[in-house]
């Protein structure tokens, strides 16, 4: 239970952070570390609290900063803090339980690791700066809105939310242009390998 004290605290940190960001998106790099490293203590204790694995801690902790920094303009100082700081932490945390959950569903474990070799099927370095560079093409012939969403949720990995929030586009718009955009791609690479 908090006590009168621990209310005022709580809320005396709430304006500092407050004040701390408003500065930060001024320009003001004194304020914005200050920030972060008053907000890291915190954002460790969530992630531990919500994460069994300790050593993936630390690095969903540098996602979420990470997320902080690409997404701190869109943060209104007329709100509060704390609801915008603990959405992209848990945003994170769950981003990172999928992907352990994926990773793992594809996983094998096996006694013995099976020798690997360099046969007629396996690609080399340049075919894989190839088809890097085939990407790159792909992607540049998109329309601007279509690469924009591209970029920043499948290469950046922003959400949907935080996507929309830089790029002021509704949620529904971004899913299309991503979609359509991939689609695109998808047709591009096709040609070219024909």
């Amino acid at each position: 239970m908090s006590t009168p004290r621990d209310d005022r605290a709580r809320l005396e940190r709430e304006e500092r952070w407050r004040q701390l960001m408003r500065a930060a998106q001024d320009g003001d790099n004194a304020a914005y570390a200050a920030l972060l490293s008053e907000i890291l203590p915190v954002l460790r204790r969530f992630v531990a609290y919500r994460w069994p694995s300790a050593p993936d801690v630390e690095d969903i902790v540098q996602e979420v900063l990470l997320s902080v920094h690409t997404v701190r303009h869109t943060y209104d100082p007329a709100r509060p803090f704390m609801p915008w700081l603990m959405t992209i932490a848990m945003r994170r945390t769950i981003d990172a339980a999928r992907r352990r959950t994926a990773r793992s569903a594809n996983e094998t474990t096996v006694d013995i690791m099976p020798e690997t070799f360099s046969g007629d099927d396996a690609k080399n370095e340049q075919q894989i700066s190839d088809d890097q560079e085939a990407i790159r093409r792909a992607l540049a012939q998109l329309p601007d809105g279509q690469r924009q969403a591209v970029e920043l949720m499948k290469v950046q990995g922003l959400s949907l939310l935080e996507a929309s929030a830089v790029t002021g586009k509704s949620v529904a718009s971004l899913k299309v242009s991503v979609h359509r955009g991939l689609k695109t791609m998808r047709e591009v690479l096709k040609r070219e390998t024909q």
